[in-house]
């Protein structure tokens, strides 16, 4: 994966270099395609798997326009989290633009749900998160179940981007089956057993497992384009209920509007978001 800057505008694109004359992928909620333990995005016949964890990290650096050049199909996980990228980014420094910053702002609440678990967005002056984690396993239960983060006050370099990716081993079989996760491992996630955490290092928070949710959510929303100025709440969601979620928003005009950063701070509202 090659990352490389992009002109105002033009937002997050995804190219294929191993499919010849292959035109970019926007990363847009319009474009997802599968949202099958992971969010794949599709135009014009060309798929980019796993963008969520880029996605994210992107969003908590404040990038709004890239140009990601990929060799194969998927993103590379990494270690699972969004620190990687994250690092690596800032090792080379951001560019500011001279254009004004664009923002998504929740004018009115909207929800969707599935069986008991539910994604919504209100109205809120800046930008925060919440989510509940619930799932029956005794090792699950020895750890937080709710987070909840508003970023103008929280970090999300420092208290979401190392959360990783996690899951049961006895799952990873019916994950295989259905050609995923085929080249997890403890290097690029956490690994649970009836017994605990496998991880020789253990948790990088306490609350890493609701965190990844976070995380996983704050990706899945950057594909409206735009940062969303609002505060996000999921209730056991995961990618398929945070893209129906992103959806029905853009359905229903008079739920959202578009403001730039300094319409935002002309109406008195904090949009501020913390990144280091």
């Amino acid at each position: 994966m090659t990352l490389r800057p992009a002109d105002a505008d033009t937002g997050v694109r995804f190219i294929r270099t191993d499919i010849k004359n292959s035109r970019p992928v926007r990363a847009l909620v319009q474009n997802v395609s599968d949202t099958t333990l992971s969010t794949s995005i599709i135009q014009d016949g060309v798929q980019v798997a796993t963008v969520e964890h880029l996605m994210s990290g992107l969003w908590g650096l404040g990038i709004d326009n890239l140009l990601v050049e990929l060799s194969g199909e998927e993103v590379p996980i990494m270690d699972g989290s969004a620190a990687p990228f994250v690092n690596l980014i800032r090792s080379v420094g951001i560019q500011e633009l001279p254009a004004a910053k664009k923002l998504l702002r929740i004018t009115r609440k909207i929800k969707v749900s599935q069986g008991e678990a539910w994604a919504s967005l209100s109205p809120y002056g800046g930008f925060k998160a919440a989510y509940t984690f619930v799932k029956e396993h005794p090792v699950y239960r020895r750890y937080p179940k709710y987070a909840e983060l508003d970023f103008a006050h929280n970090s999300y370099i420092n208290d979401v981007s190392r959360a990783r990716s996690f899951g049961e081993v006895e799952e990873l079989a019916q994950a295989h089956a259905i050609n995923r996760c085929l080249g997890s491992s403890l290097e690029n996630a956490v690994g649970i057993d009836g017994q605990g955490v496998m991880n020789s290092g253990g948790l990088r928070y306490e609350d890493e497992f609701v965190k990844h949710k976070l995380l996983d959510a704050i990706g899945d929303l950057y594909l409206l384009g735009r940062p969303v100025i609002g505060a996000f709440e999921g209730y056991m969601s995961g990618h398929a209920l945070n893209n129906k979620l992103a959806r029905a928003l853009l359905r229903v005009d008079d739920a959202w509007e578009l403001v730039t950063a300094d319409e935002q701070k002309v109406n008195g509202e904090a949009a501020a978001v913390s990144f280091v």
